[in-house]
């Protein structure tokens, strides 16, 4: 994992945490906030800061989306035709509480609960299908390789028969609430062990009762320096069995 220019990291076993501490922050009036969460059972990158300033510069970082992030999800279903997908949808709660995929005109529009629904957008880079495709490191998707697709209706819930095991890094580039693993599902390739988005519970004679869902890195300028900052979380090992198998 990636230390910060202060060199203040500490880590657990399932998710890595990042400290930053402004250099005049004294223990007497040590202050910690989070300034970046992730659902229950995702583990990774979680930046924490030691001083309300720090935190208001992230956060602003966070909400503006300056903050460039990356996961990797190992995904069960249809597999894609395309190594590149970007699609963009709107974000919101239905009538009964739940999180959805909206169709991209929603987006503004007020529902019944009150919320608004608002813009959602996620790019996928596929690492392997069935563990056939080689494994690339790290990087931006180019616009002119992508299949982009713009959701024109409210998501419909229509399990593929298909069942391939596929790998993928995905780029969000909105902060939605459970956006990858929604976006997953509409495209017909929900995460494994993810049962509230039709991800098989099941799988090979084995049970998965967490989602494998991993917050890569996050990419941004240190809050205090200004420098750019690469922050990356050691991969759990799911993730990084499927990687052996790419690069033997």
């Amino acid at each position: 994992m990636g230390r910060s220019q202060d060199d203040s990291v500490v880590k657990t076993h399932q998710r890595s945490c990042a400290l930053f501490q402004s250099p005049r922050n004294q223990a007497s009036t040590l202050e910690l906030h989070l300034a970046n969460r992730l659902d229950r059972d995702t583990s990774g990158v979680m930046v924490i800061t030691k001083s309300h300033k720090v935190a208001s510069v992230l956060v602003k970082a966070f909400t503006s989306h300056k903050v460039q992030k990356t996961y990797v999800a190992f995904c069960i279903g249809s597999a894609p035709k395309s190594e590149r997908i970007t699609i963009k949808s709107g974000h919101g709660r239905s009538k009964f509480g739940a999180w959805r995929v909206y169709a991209a005109g929603d987006v503004g529009r007020k529902l019944p609960g009150g919320s608004i629904v608002r813009d959602m957008e996620t790019t996928f880079e596929v690492l392997s299908i069935n563990g056939q495709q080689n494994y690339k490191e790290q990087s931006e998707c180019m616009e002119d390789e992508e299949h982009s697709i713009v959701v024109e209706e409210k998501a419909v819930t229509d399990v593929d028969a298909n069942k391939d095991e596929i790998l993928v890094r995905a780029f969000p580039r909105s902060g939605r609430t459970h956006q990858i693993r929604l976006h997953c599902q509409y495209l017909g390739f929900p995460i494994r062990g993810d049962v509230k988005y039709e991800g098989v519970y099941e799988w090979k004679g084995r049970t998965y009762d967490a989602h494998e869902l991993h917050a890569e890195s996050l990419t941004f300028q240190h809050p205090v320096t200004g420098f750019p900052l690469l922050i990356q979380a050691p991969l759990p090992l799911w993730a990084s069995q499927a990687l052996q198998l790419l690069t033997d």
